[in-house]
């Protein structure tokens, strides 16, 4: 089971990854990653996230179905929030399902380091006094955390 959503409004990450178990005994282990908006320090007044609609979504199904082809997961839920997010709020959240949780551990690590870095998704910083900051650059850490599942 996958899902994958790209959706303006806020979601509950344990509605979201109960869904995962329902009608379930086979599942061992569940992780979930769920990522908010920081106010960088009270400069932040929100982070405004764009995306090509079609595209995010079926990027994201991709990589959902190399993670599946990498570890024996049983359930994967992606949702990636867009438009204006305060400081606080969701932006995103990965859950996991399998067996062990190795498995799901490594599996949202690896569908996380992704989204950092390939799923096209625009950040731009809405200050705290009215202007924008400008376009959110990807961290070259984030960069080497992807890097590393191209040797495995």
């Amino acid at each position: 089971m996958v899902t994958i959503r790209v959706q303006a409004e806020d979601f509950d990450p344990t509605v979201e990854t109960a869904v995962l178990t329902k009608g379930r005994t086979d599942v061992g282990a569940i992780v979930t990653f769920t990522g908010l908006c920081r106010d960088e320090g009270g400069m932040l007044n929100a982070l405004e996230l764009e995306h090509y609609p079609g595209m995010a979504e079926q990027e994201l199904a991709r990589i959902a179905a190399q993670a599946q082809e990498r570890w024996p997961v049983q359930g994967i839920v992606i949702i990636h929030r867009f438009g204006k997010i305060p400081p606080g709020e969701r932006i995103v959240m990965v859950s996991v399902s399998a067996w062990h949780r190795s498995e799901a551990f490594c599996a949202a690590e690896f569908l996380m380091d992704f989204l950092k870095t390939q799923a096209p998704f625009w950040k731009r910083q809405n200050l705290g006094d009215g202007t924008s900051g400008g376009w959110v650059a990807g961290k070259e850490a984030d960069e080497e955390a992807l890097e590393r599942w191209n040797t495995k």
